[in-house]
């Protein structure tokens, strides 16, 4: 099959999910809870006060740079670009600053969209591994010390990790941060997930000449078909980014609005979203700990999902999902996010009703039997 049917394919595939009624959607990381009334008036105050008709401004309505700044704890030393969600400030930090040979750094289990942006510039993508449970399934400074080489121009972190849920110590971000600015390298620090963990540090304050991070709205406030998100760095990288970015007419004025209303309410409302996720994974942690064979990986998780080794339970991953699909429960296998270990784990969000964890955990003892003799899995995206 050549690559533009199997595009075809795939497309097909998500476009029957998302019109496929009573799907549960544990897969994607998205969230699910009901929104903040405050974001659904502000999206409806936009249409009426006509704001859709308008391009928006090129780096992002100013009030919304600003609060993003202050969600994060930086200075005006930073400077912000609005973009239409976080992958395309990744795609876009990608293009611009990698070359042909260039070498581009990532860990093992990650995320394969970054590797595939840094393929397309016909960089070297160097594979950090860390799939390791005594290191605590994340990225050591020293692995990324030795992997460094007079090419490296492109660091990329995502902490928390995704899908591992682990996330890197303030010492060791301060080391990753002095390793690449002493080597003249860029680093992003994907912190998608930020919002979900503990203890969370930005490598920007340690490197904040040379570090890219990315800010997702997706994940926390629940935003992910509105696409929008941001990049912030140095002055002088931000300009470089924008000197031909693929949103210079900037981002949908509905989805900065509903934005910045989430940051106004973040306090009071995003505590209530985080306590119902952990309880979800409590949920889930306990009926594992009652079985023999699977094993969540970090718990608990410092994003808004969970990842369940399944290598003790003799199945595998694939099976497991095709086994939920056919009763309209979408998780994810390993496969999306490691070729080298993806056959070991499947991951499942958490940020969504507890009903749809309930029903994920009452069938997962027949989900492991039933994937002990299933047939191999072709097809899952």
């Amino acid at each position: 099959m050549d690559s533009g049917n199997e595009l075809e394919q795939r497309n097909r595939h998500f476009d029957a999910l998302a019109s496929r009624s009573g799907l549960m959607w544990l897969g994607q990381n998205t969230n699910h809870f009901e929104p903040c009334p405050a974001v659904r008036q502000a999206m409806i105050d936009c249409i009426d006060a006509g704001e859709c008709h308008r391009y928006a401004p090129p780096l992002g309505v100013e009030e919304l740079r600003g609060a993003i700044l202050e969600d994060l704890g930086l200075d005006q030393d930073f400077s912000v670009m609005v973009t239409d969600g976080a992958i395309e400030g990744l795609y876009h930090a990608c293009h611009t600053l990698l070359g042909q040979d260039d070498e581009f750094i990532v860990t093992d289990p990650g995320w394969l969209w970054p590797r595939r942006f840094a393929a397309s510039r016909k960089a070297r993508v160097v594979e950090l591994p860390i799939y390791d449970r005594d290191a605590g399934f994340r990225l050591k400074p020293s692995q990324l010390r030795e992997a460094m080489t007079e090419r490296t121009r492109l660091i990329y972190l995502v902490d928390p990790n995704n899908p591992m849920g682990s996330i890197q110590t303030a010492v060791e971000i301060e080391e990753i941060a002095s390793i690449a600015r002493d080597a003249g390298a860029f680093l992003i620090h994907d912190c998608t997930y930020r919002d979900f963990a503990e203890g969370h540090t930005l490598a920007a304050r340690h490197y904040p000449q040379g570090t890219i991070t990315t800010y997702s709205f997706s994940k926390w406030l629940g935003l992910a078909g509105l696409r929008l998100g941001a990049v912030v760095a140095s002055p002088e990288t931000i300009d470089l980014l924008a000197a031909a970015p693929p949103n210079n007419l900037g981002s949908s004025f509905l989805a900065q609005r509903a934005a910045l209303a989430g940051l106004r309410h973040k306090a009071e409302w995003f505590p209530g979203v985080q306590d119902r996720q952990r309880a979800n994974q409590t949920s889930i942690k306990q009926m594992i700990d009652d079985l023999e064979g699977p094993e969540t990986t970090v718990f608990p998780s410092h994003g808004n999902f969970l990842a369940i080794d399944t290598c003790k339970a003799g199945i595998a991953p694939a099976s497991l999902c095709a086994f939920y699909l056919e009763r309209d429960i979408l998780i994810r296998h390993g496969g999306y996010h490691s070729i080298r270990c993806g056959g070991r784990f499947v991951k499942v969000s958490t940020t969504v009703p507890s009903e749809w964890i309930n029903a994920f955990c009452s069938q997962f003892e027949e989900a492991i039997e039933w994937s002990r003799s299933a047939p191999v899995v072709q097809t899952l995206y």
